[in-house]
């Protein structure tokens, strides 16, 4: 057990950077003869195998904000934030059957040009500004915010510094070499992420059971902490406002997981940049395996923090280590940067590769999809039509670096933040209800119509600010607010619908068959463990 960074701390870090550096810059380099096109740039040249797609997809979605934020929930409430990773399993599957064969036919760059085939220029105008807007200063401010908060604390800079250096770290792969950086380099910080999560899971609980082992740990922390340990809370638990009891299975958190891996431009381009639509359908499947082992790494180091901090003996054993940057119930995001402390020389040095390859793959992502989106959806729609490729590639980088200078000015006004998890799902969640709804009925309700779907997007916002304020107890759950608005926005837009065209079919409306959603052996089986899984999960921590 040490203090701060040594040696070989360094050189692990070290070499990981350089690796990561080296494997984005090398696939970024143009081929003899060929410039970089904007589906090279924006879309990897279609060329992503299912491994890439999947490990590329689990990357993207873990950042600081799970490795941080979710420790931080599990250390305040427990295993019952796993249901944000264990129901994505199921959201990816329903993803992979129903919503990409119609993305990947239509050849999509981005979600916002669906919106435009589909409805009209203008919805997609508005949609892709409010995204432009999440991403830069919600998405990539909340994570460089969370990263520096972690380098602060383990390694004692100051936290202005830390931002600035992971935002220089993902800015110098991902401008250059567009989707194709990010997604080969993902593959790498994947091993970090899960192997650096594991050595923490495996310290945490090796801890708690005094040197006995993972086994012995995780039964310490079920007999200390059984209230920690139930995905279901009841209403009388003082969580139950962020995380509503069964309602979390079949209410408002179907929005949030929808939304999130349905029509979230950084996550699903990768599956549109796929050789084909069996081969992006596999990936998605690699992706809803590795969501269930995800709560190993995110949750239950929090929920092993818990328990040290409230038992004298352990920290009597931690010494004066254990009392530097304790978490406590009203600091509970302090719980993984805390347990990094404790990790022998070499080791923390991959513990803390893997919080940066969190931070990194994410910010790296969402910088390459907030560039696509202006890009394709704003600069060529209203600045240059016949922008070339090299024009567009150069817009794409130019722009991607702007958002990114934009979140480091904006991430250290988000200091103060507790669960910043918890946060972020809540504040997204006024505005992806709407959202949502807009792309169910388009997708699925051949009888929406562009103006219905306008107004329902617009109406949206002040339906879930309302339902937010409004003194009304049923109603306090955040997940309820999300669930009623998307539900709301639905009907508004569908008696929009039938009253615009008197109940006759949008000559935009998207034809489906049978044969689109056919899927493979393969895919039908893994679906099935899947959900098999799923039921043994919940019947253990009901």
């Amino acid at each position: 057990m040490t203090e701060g960074f040594h040696m070989w701390d360094y050189v692990v870090f070290i070499a990981y950077a350089i690796l990561i550096l080296g494997v984005g810059l090398w696939v970024s380099r143009d081929k003899k003869g060929h410039q970089k096109n904007a589906e090279d740039y924006f879309l990897a040249s279609k060329s992503l195998p299912w491994w890439a797609i999947g490990t590329s997809l689990i990357a993207a979605n873990i950042s600081a904000e799970q490795f941080i934020g979710m420790s931080g929930s599990g250390f305040a409430l427990g295993i019952a934030i796993a249901s944000y990773e264990w129901m994505a399993a199921l959201t990816l599957i329903i993803v992979g059957k129903y919503f990409l064969p119609i993305f990947i036919e239509k050849g999509l760059y981005t979600i916002p040009e669906f919106v435009e085939k589909r409805f009209s220029t203008n919805l997609k105008t508005i949609l892709a500004v409010f995204w432009l807007g999440l991403y830069i200063f919600v998405n990539l401010a909340s994570v460089l915010y969370l990263g520096g908060l972690a380098i602060e604390t383990i390694m004692g800079i100051d936290m202005i510094y830390a931002i600035i250096g992971l935002a220089l770290f993902a800015a110098a792969y991902s401008l250059y070499g567009g989707l194709s950086a990010v997604a080969w380099t993902d593959v790498i910080q994947v091993v970090f992420l899960v192997l650096g999560g594991l050595v923490t899971t495996y310290l945490a609980l090796n801890t708690v059971s005094g040197g006995e082992g993972v086994l012995a740990g995780f039964s310490k922390v079920w007999e200390a902490a059984p209230e920690k340990l139930h995905m279901i809370l009841e209403e009388s638990n003082e969580n139950y406002i962020n995380l509503p009891g069964i309602w979390v299975l079949v209410g408002g958190l179907w929005v949030a997981n929808l939304y999130y891996w349905g029509f979230n431009q950084y996550i699903i381009q990768r599956t549109l940049a796929a050789k084909s639509l069996k081969e992006s359908q596999k990936g998605i499947l690699l992706a809803a395996f590795l969501k269930l082992i995800i709560p190993l790494i995110v949750v239950i180091p929090g929920i092993a923090a818990y328990v040290m901090v409230n038992d004298p003996s352990i920290m009597a054993n931690l010494g004066e280590i254990g009392m530097l940057n304790t978490p406590s119930t009203e600091q509970a995001d302090k719980a993984y940067p805390w347990l990094l402390q404790f990790l022998p020389t070499g080791l923390k040095g991959v513990a803390f590769a893997a919080l940066a390859a969190a931070v990194v793959s994410s910010l790296a992502s969402m910088l390459n999809s907030t560039s696509t989106i202006f890009t394709m959806d704003i600069y060529k729609q209203y600045f240059n039509k016949n922008a070339n490729d090299k024009t567009t590639v150069n817009v794409g980088r130019i722009s991607a670096a702007v958002s990114l200078i934009i979140a480091v000015v904006v991430a250290p006004l988000l200091g103060g933040i507790d669960q910043a998890f918890q946060f972020i799902q809540e504040y997204t969640g006024i505005v992806s209800p709407g959202i949502l709804a807009v792309f169910i009925l388009g997708l699925f309700w051949k009888k929406t119509t562009n103006n219905a779907a306008i107004w329902g997007a617009i109406l949206s916002i002040p339906i879930a600010v309302a339902l937010k304020f409004l003194p009304i107890p049923a109603f306090e759950p955040w997940m309820h607010q999300m669930g009623i608005t998307a539900l709301l926005t639905m009907v508004i837009i569908i008696i929009m619908s039938n009253i615009q065209n008197k109940g006759a079919d949008d000559p935009k409306g998207i034809e489906v068959s049978k044969n689109l959603f056919k899927t493979t052996p393969l895919f039908n089986i893994g679906s099935i463990t899947i959900c098999i899984l799923l039921t043994v999960l919940y019947a253990l921590f009901w």
